[in-house]
């Protein structure tokens, strides 16, 4: 890295300015592009391990692996849903 910014500020220097910029912004651009694959690929194995876990438990619904690719619509309705009851679980009467 240190090797990089020195030898883009000797460019500099000489007037090769376009051509760090240039070399900048590609570095950028496949940076952003290996993050965003790392994220993807981080979001795919959560889905995969709470996919996993709502298979296992036979208290859960089923029908909401595979929700992430839905329409946002319908994420945002199961949310909701999910929401709502959750709220009247927590107000219900508890036995005791």
């Amino acid at each position: 890295m240190l090797a990089a910014m020195g030898i883009s500020t000797m460019l500099v220097l000489i007037g090769w300015t376009d051509m760090v910029t240039y070399f900048l912004s590609v570095l950028a651009i496949i940076i952003t592009g290996i993050v965003l694959i790392q994220g993807y690929r981080d979001t795919a194995a959560l889905h995969a391990k709470l996919d996993e876990i709502l298979l296992a438990l036979r208290e859960t619904r089923n029908d909401l692996v595979g929700l992430e690719h839905e329409d946002p619509q319908k994420i945002s309705a199961v949310i909701a849903e999910l929401e709502d009851r959750a709220k009247q679980l927590s107000e219900a009467p508890t036995a005791g």
